[in-house]
């Protein structure tokens, strides 16, 4: 009776096909950057409504790109069990999250190659989404019904619902309260020590940058940590080589920032302009940054990570852009001479805590400070003589034999 209690309630996801039906679409509207469409190529409404929600409370068109994706695996599995969105209850969520931590991604490599490691990235490629990308599905889904919910064109119960747990339960006086519970669903994240670039390596890397306008951003990037989109959205008037400062467009808050940079920096955007000279407008609120070919556009986030990939793969590496501003804060954490708090202003961060973790030691780090602890156990210094008036034999006996 125990072993069939249940049963009908468990859904083989073993042999379950899920198609890649539907699409993210872009539109290049800036009313509506992104939609979804369904297997037959239909407009999900649900999902645009949702989207539009998101638009209106200042979220940015990559952030609607980033949740349209996770609310896409979300309504592929849905079709593929044959559940209506709006009729989706917590069995489908719970399976749901189920199939994303162990089901391969669609259309990724066999497992035996997944196992290759890659110089310079984070952690070796897997076939499985990482948990991460699945806690961000599931917190997606669960704001989407929410959404719906109070809108009252969804389901009357959220399916992926919050944890089964009083608030704050147990909870240790001493330590801040969690901001809110996280979803029954949620897969426990691992804290990962941001992913920098070690200054040899970066060195190596910087010389296989082909064009003095590529340096130049590689160098602002670097010394300044601001985030690749922030540094391509500056006009010629944000950068101020007098002051050494360049004024960006921060990505959650909007707020306008003058930054420090390194003089390198500008020297490298100065030759950069001089080549420019004449063949881009060069006016106050032009942009900074262009394409090298013809026809001249804007400099945009992809061609700039096209670059950087071309360089990575010249020095035989694997950094993201986003390791050029984690690179930046640790260099800055790591000078005795500046503050966290003024780190934690150039970094543009809203708490101190987020800022902290460059403080944490790397894993080379941590190696490197053993193995010198190793190399002094195995070559130990004589003690050095102890000063006029203390006799030898009294601090054996406080220090220990010939450790004063």
């Amino acid at each position: 009776m125990d072993d069939q209690h249940g049963a009908d309630d468990v859904r083989d996801l073993g042999s379950l096909v899920v198609p890649a039906a539907g699409a993210l679409v872009g539109t290049g509207d800036p009313f509506e950057p992104y939609y979804l469409s369904d297997g037959g190529g239909r407009r999900i409404g649900a999902v645009s409504a949702f989207l539009a929600d998101l638009q209106a409370a200042g979220r940015p068109a990559t952030t609607q790109r980033s949740y349209a994706y996770a609310l896409l695996r979300w309504f592929r599995f849905t079709a593929a069990v044959g559940v209506p969105w709006d009729q989706a209850t917590r069995a489908e969520a719970r399976d749901f999250c189920r199939w994303l931590q162990i089901a391969g991604k669609p259309g990724n490599c066999p497992p035996a190659a997944a196992k290759t490691p890659v110089p310079g990235s984070r952690r070796p490629p897997s076939a499985t989404y990482a948990p991460m990308t699945v806690a961000h599905c599931e917190t997606v889904c669960r704001g989407f019904y929410e959404y719906h919910l109070e809108a009252g064109t969804g389901p009357l119960v959220n399916p992926f619902p919050l944890a089964r747990q009083r608030p704050h339960a147990h909870h240790n006086p001493l330590d801040p309260f969690p901001p809110r519970r996280r979803g029954l669903f949620r897969p426990k994240v691992p804290v990962l020590i941001p992913k920098q670039i070690p200054d040899a390596v970066f060195n190596g890397l910087f010389r296989q940058l082909p064009s003095n306008r590529d340096r130049a951003l590689v160098a602002f990037w670097i010394s300044t940590g601001a985030r690749a989109l922030e540094l391509l959205g500056a006009s010629c008037s944000d950068a101020d080589a007098g002051q050494q400062l360049i004024t960006v467009i921060r990505k959650g808050t909007q707020a306008v920032q003058a930054v420090p940079a390194s003089a390198d920096s500008f020297v490298w955007l100065r030759i950069y302009q001089q080549e420019m000279y004449g063949l881009v407008p060069s006016g106050p609120d032009d942009p900074l940054w262009w394409t090298l070919r013809r026809p001249f556009r804007p400099l945009g986030y992809h061609a700039a990570r096209a670059m950087f990939d071309r360089a990575n793969a010249r020095a035989g590496t694997r950094y993201s852009l986003h390791a050029l501003r984690h690179s930046a804060a640790y260099r800055l954490a790591r000078d005795p001479d500046v503050a966290l708090t003024d780190v934690q202003s150039i970094l543009g961060h809203a708490s101190l805590a987020t800022t902290q973790i460059y403080t944490t030691p790397t894993q080379e780090d941590v190696i490197e400070s053993v193995l010198a602890h190793h190399r002094r156990q195995e070559d130990p210094r004589p003690a050095p003589p102890p000063a006029p008036g203390y006799r030898p034999e009294s601090l054996d006996v406080l220090f220990g034999q010939g450790r004063w």
